[in-house]
């Protein structure tokens, strides 16, 4: 040991001797070598717990143990008085210990019963042990007694009443029926604290006879059982009058229900109650409603909220529970019941008391000769608890007299404390609800130093982790701890050391240059005494080249490489997994030093094979997954990202740079073109990676500029034509030193937010820009353009500076520095910044108006001077509005308008005014703050205008050959209206138009009537108002005059015959509340539809009166269900359809249409039958084997007919009766008009002859169906053969009928007709 480091140790000697009169407090040390040869006073280690219940059936043991420095000896007291062990056969005390173990068998144990108190006592104190209450556990038997039967009635509250024995401790009450099965509680029917059993309103669903309430014991582990309980719930609307007659009102629990009930609390009774809660223990409260319907219950705490933490609800939210109770929890809880009736609330006062509990407890005392030690117990608990001392379990009153001891209230103090007076002091804090009682020694010892790490320990780290060199010490007084590294080196508390009180050494970050011996020196008053341990630094393990992902096919070798790199001092050792399990045990598995080969590869080596390189010191793994194929031929070129780069290495480190290194990774197939170097702020920003710079394909080193006082991690990315690889593992953490900031803070602005204030604000650096700690910003200003010294203020930890007191809109230089401890930033940039603004004192004046027409006025004024202006000049503004109109006497109020014209201007123009008005205009001046006072008001007029357009134009009125037209006066006049110009013309079936008519009107006149014009033609309406400055815009309208009803024809469907002529319509008249709305023209808009097919198509033709926009003919397959198909035919009255398929049936009609209306015009169908395509075969009707067969065919029938007619001259007859049994008459059997169906046949008219209807003698004639009755072929009417075979009407009497009675009954379309409608 030289020179120096001698003297240092004397120097601390002197220090310590004059340290040894203050306060310490030395813990005794556990190691067994210590506490050999040192004396110390009993301390008790364990003992039993205050109150201790036991079972009968077991020994009661009653532990008390103790340690001390000698062995310390054992004694009871009972009740007060001492226990004599030895006396009592029954009573052991086990050997070196002071627990007792007492034999109750065989006798009655009521008679251990008591307080017991355990003391331990040797040479140097007395230790004693709480007061333990022993008490025995009992289950007593219930009562006897007799349940009487409970009959109530339906929706009434009810209580069945437990009251079980009082044990110890309480049981727990359930209540089951006589399975032993529980009943079902729910939110209608809870078991309250005290075990009773309460409905809110009863049901007969609960009645039944074994309501039974069971008590369990817990010691005993027995259960108690009350005798059952009856129950009956009657149904009083349901109950007859037999069974009612049963019981009596006075045999019910409680009254009579009232149907649906408000809630009423069961549990607590009355409005208020109060509770009292220790510290630490849970409070329970209960809140039981009784109500129909069943209430829910709520708590809530008046002037807080419930401790969510600690807070439950129990038993269907009827109990509030709070764990852990503390003083916060005193207060005020309301529990709420509420139904659809309403709600009840209870309040309960919760009281918080507290046991003693420990603030701090006393702690043991290692003094040295003429030290002075204090032991201190603090208290709290409510009440506020009494402490007493005791000393050697006596009460320090009543030990002997100490000078040196001073007792003030929860502290004592020894000064001066010599040998010899090592004694255990006693803390007993009692209230009324409890007491706490602590022993702490005082050991009065004079040791040399010792140090108890074992001497030449040799600590090993892996570099960049922590290092911890222990040096544990003894002494009395407390050594002081001094490291030094090689002997020479004092190591002081700081950056990269951290020296701990228990004198361990702490090296942050561990480098190697940190290897090497180190010496830690303990020193107190009575020596000094030393001990060297060793650090080495190693580096670490690390793998260089990883196994690679394989794909191998069957039968083939697969070779994992695992190359490491570890520290040459540290024995490596290489495992290798398969799928994180061993390897099997075959021999086709080679292990190597760095690799592993797999020979004849199968299916199941298939899986994720793992290298494991561990050391005693640290692993480092990598794992590779092998995949077995079977033989294909050599597949193509995968192009994948490369590889992550590996072996990142910090060379030639300096304050501002450092040289990276690293491997590159494989580059599957597409070299690497470039490397990304990204770094890590550990210190300010940890997980966030930064692009710092690039380089080269091919490099493997870059030189990386750093900036100061920042953590460095830095980490490497390969691309290439794919992309970016993965990142590289992070490199070892390089911290470079603090330094003055490089720069200042950005963005400086100066603003003002008041009159008399400028703030002064700046965007504050990052932390990595601050180079260091302590980064403070210094705030320069000075008025501009005056002669004055630059003022200046620190700032910390803001991004702005408030500068009072200024005058109003100044302009200021100001600049803003950074400054860390380590020195100033550079020179700062002078901004200009402003003093707040103020609102304009001046007004613009000289207000002018200048009107160049009648919505355009152009406003001067007087700018305000700059000065007054106390801010940025940011404009004027223009306030006008219209106060009325001139041709007006009130005024009217309209909403104020204004224009903001920016800049220092004296002119603007106000546009959009109304004409023939009176406007007012006042001007105000603008800047940030606001607006100042404004100018006098200023009145002008505006000349007339044209007027706007009348506010509505309808047709009122309709005829033949003239429409009324009526219409409203404009809106807004404008100016003195003169009148109105009405225009009209025709508008054509094409939608040309006709020639113009103009008539002019007068201003009062509001309608007119227009004559000599065309019977059903469509006419467009104009109509503009006019000043004299001119016409305004005009509104137009359509309408047409009346159909002439001369020309309209009845419509005619095809076969059916003429039909009902169209409805008239009278004229429809517009409303004069509904203005622009166009009149519709008046009667039918089509009459008669006709259609034929030719080769082109169906050709449709139809009688159109009058004009319409949008005409269609509209088709559809006959019985389809498909949407109708159209075609546009404006401006015609015929249109051929084309496309139609052969064979099929069209229903065809003709549509007009406008989006505008409603309605819609539609003409009758027609059924259009598109011929089938004619066979291309040769025309049989030009040979002439058809025609000889026609004309012998002819010939037979000509025949045939001249039979007949012999026959029927001879008297034959023809068989009507069949024919009329076979058809009946349509008259007799009418059409149903909405089906088409044939109506009921009505047997009372069955024989009646058809009035004014010929009879034959055998009855009624009626129509044959069958095709060859020639009837069918007739015109239309019904007939029979006369006796000379001639064909005559027969049923002229139904002729006169069809024509008396319209079309009530119409008979079938002729084939004839229906052919004759294709013509």
């Amino acid at each position: 040991m030289d020179g120096s480091r001698k003297w240092l140790l004397g120097l601390g000697a002197v220090v310590l001797v004059f340290l040894s009169h203050m306060t310490s407090a030395l813990e005794v040390p556990l190691d067994p070598k210590v506490l050999e040869g040192l004396p110390q006073p009993p301390t008790i280690t364990q003992q039993s717990p205050k109150d201790y219940i036991f079972d009968p059936r077991e020994n009661i043991v009653l532990h008390c143990e103790a340690k001390g420095k000698p062995q310390p000896s054992f004694s009871w007291t009972r009740n007060g008085t001492h226990f004599d062990v030895e006396k009592d056969s029954k009573v052991l005390m086990k050997p070196g210990s002071g627990t007792l173990v007492i034999d109750i068998s065989g006798e009655k144990a009521e008679v251990y019963e008591g307080t017991y108190q355990c003391t331990a006592h040797n040479d140097h104190g007395t230790a004693i042990s709480n007061n333990i209450v022993i008490r025995q556990s009992r289950s007593p038997l219930w009562s006897k007694e007799r349940n009487e039967a409970v009959v109530v009635q339906k929706g009434v509250p009810l209580v069945l009443q437990c009251q079980p024995p009082a044990g110890l401790p309480p049981p727990v009450i359930i209540w089951m029926d006589n399975n032993f099965q529980r009943l079902p509680l729910d939110k209608r029917v809870s078991q309250a604290l005290n075990g009773d059993l309460y409905f809110s309103n009863v049901l007969p669903d609960d009645t039944r006879n074994d309501y039974i309430c069971y008590a369990r014991f817990h010691y005993t582990q027995t259960i108690q059982q009350k005798q059952p309980i009856s129950v009956t719930v009657l149904d009083m609307e349901t109950m007859n009058e037999t069974v009612a007659a049963l019981y009596n009102i006075t045999d019910f629990y409680r009254g009579s229900p009232d149907g649906e009930r408000h809630p009423g609390f069961m549990l607590p009774l009355g409005a208020t109650s109060t509770k009292m809660v220790l510290r630490g223990e849970t409070l329970e409260l209960e809140c039981i409603a009784e109500g129909l319907p069943t209430p829910d219950i709520s708590w809530q705490k008046e002037g807080g909220e419930l401790p969510s933490g600690r807070m439950s609800l129990q038993n269907f939210k009827k109990t509030l529970r709070i764990s852990d109770v503390n003083e916060a929890d005193t207060g005020s809880y309301r529990c709420t019941a509420a139904n659809k009736l309403g709600s009840v609330y209870h309040d309960i006062k919760v009281t918080v008391k507290a046991a003693p509990f420990w603030v701090s407890a006393p702690r043991n005392l290692i003094l040295a000769p003429n030290e002075t030690g204090i032991l201190t117990c603090r208290v709290n608990g409510t009440p506020k608890p009494t402490i007493r001392w005791f000393v050697n379990g006596v009460p320090i009153e009543n030990a002997p007299e100490d000078h040196s001891r001073k007792v003030d209230e929860d502290t004592v103090i020894i000064s001066s404390v010599q040998s010899g007076s090592s004694a255990v002091y006693q803390c007993n804090a009692s209230n009324e609800f409890g007491y706490l009682m602590a022993n702490a020694f005082v050991n009065v010892l004079a040791e040399p130093p010792r140090v108890l790490t074992p001497p030449n320990r040799v600590y090993q780290v892996i570099s960049n982790n922590p290092a911890l060199l222990h040096c544990a010490s003894f002494g009395s007084p407390i050594p002081v701890i001094t490291w030094f590294k090689d002997s020479q080196i004092s190591i002081r508390n700081g950056d990269p050391f951290v020296i701990y009180e228990n004198g361990t050494l702490e090296i942050n970050v561990a480098q190697p240059l940190n290897s090497g011996k180190y010496t830690c020196i303990a020193t107190n008053n009575l020596g000094i005494k030393e001990n060297h341990v060793f650090l080495e630094v190693k580096e670490p393990t690390r793998i260089l080249r990883q196994p690679e992902y394989k794909v191998v096919q069957r039968g083939m070798s697969a070779l994992f490489e695992c190359k490491v790199k570890h520290d040459p001092s540290l024995i490596p050792t290489m495992t290798w997994l398969k799928d994180k399990g061993e390897l099997p045990d075959d021999e086709r598995f080679v292990v190597d030093t760095d690799s592993l080969t797999i020979k004849d590869v199968r299916g199941e080596d298939e899986g994720a094979y793992t290298c494991i390189m561990n050391t005693t010191l640290d692993q480092d793994s990598a794992s590779a997954m092998l995949t077995v194929v079977e033989a294909t031929p050599t597949p193509a070129i995968v192009y994948e990202k490369p590889d992550p780069p590996t072996d990142l290495e910090l060379t030639d480190q300096t304050e501002r740079s450092v040289q990276l290194t690293w491997t590159p990774g494989d580059e599957n197939n597409s070299p690497i073109k470039n490397f990304l170097i990204q770094y890590e702020d550990l210190l300010h920003q940890p997980g966030v990676w930064v692009n710092l710079t690039e380089a080269d394909g091919t490099s493997t080193t870059a030189r990386l500029q750093l900036s100061p006082h920042v953590y460095y991690s830095f980490r490497v990315l390969a691309q290439n034509d794919v992309g970016y690889s993965n990142p590289s593992a992070p490199s070892h953490e390089y911290r470079t030193s603090p330094a003055a900031p490089d720069e200042n803070p950005s963005n400086v602005h100066g603003a003002g937010t008041q009159p008399d204030n400028i703030v002064i604000s700046w965007t504050p650096l990052t932390g990595f820009q601050s180079n260091g700690q302590g980064l403070q910003y210094k705030v320069y200003w000075k008025q501009k353009d005056v002669d004055e010294d630059w003022s200046s203020q620190n700032v910390a930890n803001a991004s702005q500076f408030v500068l009072s007191g200024t005058q109003t809109y100044v302009p200021y230089e100001i600049k803003v520095q950074a400054f860390n401890h380590y020195g100033n930033g550079p020179d700062p940039g002078v901004v200009v910044g402003y003093s707040g603004e103020d609102f304009p004192l001046s007004a613009p004046e000289s207000v002018n108006i200048m009107v160049h027409n009648s919505t355009v006025a152009e406003v001067h004024w007087e700018p305000v001077s700059l000065s007054s202006v106390r801010g940025k000049l940011q404009g004027y503004t223009v306030y006008y509005r219209r106060e009325r109109g001139l041709h007006e006497t009130a005024e009217e109020a309209e909403q104020q308008q204004a224009l903001t014209f920016s800049g220092n201007r004296s002119e603007g123009r106000l546009p959009g005014l109304q004409p023939y008005s009176l406007y007012n205009v006042f001007i105000k001046v603008l800047n940030n703050k606001g607006e100042g006072p404004s100018s006098l008001s200023k009145t002008f007029e505006t000349p007339e205008g044209v007027p706007g357009p009348p506010t509505f134009l309808n047709v009122v009125d309709y005829s033949l050959d003239s429409l009324t037209l009526a219409w409203g006066p404009p809106a807004n006049n404008n100016g003195r209206l003169v009148g109105y110009t009405l225009s009209y013309q025709p508008v054509n079936s094409t939608s040309g138009l006709g020639p113009i008519k103009e008539m002019s009107f007068l201003a009062n006149e509001t309608s007119a009537v227009l004559g000599s014009l065309n019977s059903s033609m469509l006419y467009k309406f104009y109509l503009t108002a006019r000043t004299i400055k001119g016409p305004g815009p005009s509104i137009s309208e359509e309408a047409s005059t009346i159909l002439d009803t001369a020309r309209i024809q009845p419509t005619v469907g095809p076969g059916k015959g003429p039909t009902e002529p169209p409805l008239t319509t009278s004229p429809t008249t517009q409303s004069l509340h509904s203005p622009f709305h166009k009149a519709l023209p008046i009667g039918p808009l089509f009459g008669t539809i006709n259609a034929s097919v030719s080769e082109d198509g169906a050709l449709i033709s139809w009688e159109q009166f009058g004009h319409h926009k949008n005409v269609f003919v509209e088709y559809i397959v006959e019985n389809s269900k498909e949407e109708w198909k159209k075609e546009l035919v404006n401006g015609t009255h015929s249109h051929t359809i084309k496309g139609l398929k052969p064979g099929m049936s069209y229903r065809v009609r003709v549509v007009a249409k406008d989006p505008a209306e409603p309605t819609v015009h539609s003409t009758n169908e027609v059924v259009v039958t598109v011929p089938a395509v004619p066979n291309r075969q040769v025309d049989i009707a030009t040979q002439g084997w058809f025609i000889g067969l026609m004309c012998a065919i002819a010939l037979l029938i000509l025949v045939l007919l001249i039979v007949c007619f012999i026959k029927r001259n001879k008297g034959g007859k023809y068989p009507v009766k069949e024919k009329e049994d076979a058809h009946q008459d349509p008259e007799i059997q009418p059409m149903k008009e909405d089906d088409g169906t044939f109506g009921e046949y009505s047997d009372t008219e069955d024989h009646k002859p058809l009035k004014g209807s010929r009879t034959p003698s055998n009855g009624t004639v009626r129509r044959d169906e069958s095709d060859d009755s020639l009837v069918d072929y007739g015109e239309g009417g019904d007939g029979q053969f006369n006796e000379d075979g001639s064909f005559i009407g027969q049923y002229s009497g139904k002729k006169e009928k069809d024509t008396h009675e319209g079309n009530e009954s119409s008979e079938a379309p002729s084939p004839v007709n229906a052919m004759n409608s294709f013509v």
